[in-house]
């Protein structure tokens, strides 16, 4: 009797190990296929992910190889590539109306700047169609199973972004293909959803998409004065000429950040 009991209890040991390491590649796969479909829906540009590695216990994440390309008309091949980012996630909310994400920190991202910081840029026009995204309401469901369910989709809460050492590569209009490469200071985002039912997909991509842009352009429009190139010494008209370019990309905001 013992002896049933115990490879009894083995047998169902190992159905557990094997359910979760299939539960977890199932996950993997499905939310990197998320990514990559709704991602070109609300940046309007294709969006490709190499891996994703999800622990169910731990609650954690890692995110291999995210690639964001660039509008039609740029020459340059992306517009931001993501080496690896680590999520930690409480894993009682996966389930929830408002899953919640305890941090986000992506390391050494390459962000590529095409265009002119005053005016058009490859990341000024994805910010443009993420705006328009969030004012619409976001993508709408594709498949009839989708459009059917009756509950809301989930919201999302990020207690804590952290965007650190990215690198800025500029091809700025008027130079002439002169490389440039800046570092930029590190972007931390807080407490983004955590009021109310919390942040759509869209919502959420705006915010760090508007911070990331935000950021690049006053970094580039710097760089640029600086070195007297291509656009010249902007002045206290170009100072201004910033400041709209500025307010463009955060346009449409409104109390994001305090939701």
């Amino acid at each position: 009797m013992k002896k049933n009991l115990m490879v009894a209890g083995v047998a169902a040991l190992i159905l557990l190990v094997v359910g979760i390491l299939t539960a977890v590649l199932f996950l993997n796969s499905l939310v990197k296929k998320g990514v990559e479909t709704v991602g070109p829906k609300i940046l309007e540009v294709p969006v490709t992910l190499t891996e994703v590695r999800i622990g169910l216990i731990t609650g954690s994440a890692r995110v291999k190889g995210l690639v964001i390309g660039n509008p039609p008309g740029y020459q340059t091949p992306h517009a931001i590539r993501v080496g690896l980012a680590e999520v930690g996630v409480n894993p009682l909310s996966i389930l929830a109306d408002k899953i919640v994400i305890r941090s986000v920190r992506v390391e050494a991202p390459e962000i590529t700047f095409e265009g002119n910081p005053l005016s058009k840029n490859n990341l000024g026009d994805i910010m443009d169609a993420v705006n328009a995204m969030a004012r619409s309401g976001g993508p709408a469901a594709t498949n009839a199973a989708s459009r059917a369910k009756s509950k809301p989709a989930q919201k999302i809460q990020v207690d804590d972004f952290l965007i650190t050492g990215a690198k800025v590569h500029v091809s700025l209009t008027g130079m002439g293909g002169e490389p440039l490469s800046l570092t930029l200071p590190d972007i931390h985002l807080t407490n983004l959803g955590k009021s109310g039912d919390g942040l759509t997909p869209t919502d959420l991509t705006r915010a760090v998409m508007s911070a990331i842009t935000s950021s690049t352009i006053k970094a580039v429009a710097g760089a640029a004065t600086d070195i007297g190139r291509g656009l010249g010494n902007l002045g206290k008209e170009g100072g201004k000429a910033l400041g709209s370019g500025m307010e463009k990309v955060t346009k449409g905001l409104g109390g994001l950040f305090g939701k």
